[in-house]
């Protein structure tokens, strides 16, 4: 029996984030950075038919909060839309480009406690987070690592020593970027850039 044949019997729960975008999680797992369980569990489809009800509206909840305050002033919706759209991608373009232009310093994003061992858990996963310290608020980016480009061979984790290279791709408003990160395990800190990717 192959892997897609074999019924996943395992226990997930509902999770959602601030936006309320809603997935599921392993029920005996920690939610990922920035999400929270809803207090629903159970098998898969239960939780996956539990979101089909619940999530009616796949709109960010920034998104749907701004296009209710847009309505409820219809004069100035042309206005204010234009306005938004310039200043958000004038932010998010400055930051992309800003990240994309020499090496910054950066951190493994992990809950406390920050662990060697958690770091090897998400790079498992092949999920990790990477936040650029020197942004304002610091910026937190979600990474799918790219393992043949990624590096760990430089890496002892049992002995806390050594260094990564992680690589792997996410879309940073709306622009597909590349991070790369050099992360030294004793700090579990380093420096990283993004590259933009073309189409």
């Amino acid at each position: 029996m192959n892997m897609e044949q074999r019924e996943d019997t395992g226990i997930y729960k509902v999770v959602v984030n601030q936006e309320g975008q809603y997935s599921i999680w392993r029920e005996h797992r920690e939610p990922p950075l920035g999400w929270q369980s809803v207090g629903k569990s159970g098998p898969k489809s239960e939780c996956l038919s539990y979101i089909k009800e619940v999530w009616t509206d796949m709109r960010p909840l920034s998104l749907r909060n701004k296009m209710e305050e847009l309505a409820r002033n219809p004069s100035a919706r042309e206005d204010k839309r234009k306005e938004t759209i310039h200043s958000q991608t004038k932010a998010h373009t400055t930051l992309v480009q800003r990240l994309s232009e020499g090496d910054h310093p950066v951190e493994v994003g992990l809950r406390a406690p920050k662990t060697v061992e958690a770091f090897k858990e998400c790079i498992d996963r092949g999920y990790v987070h990477v936040r650029f310290t020197d942004t304002k608020g610091g910026t937190e980016l979600g990474v799918r690592l790219d393992h043949e480009l990624s590096d760990f061979g430089q890496a002892d984790f049992d002995h806390h020593t050594g260094r990564v290279r992680v690589v792997g791709g996410l879309t940073l408003d709306y622009v597909k970027v590349q991070c790369v990160a050099e992360i030294d395990l004793d700090t579990l800190s380093g420096t990283g850039h993004l590259v933009c990717k073309s189409e």
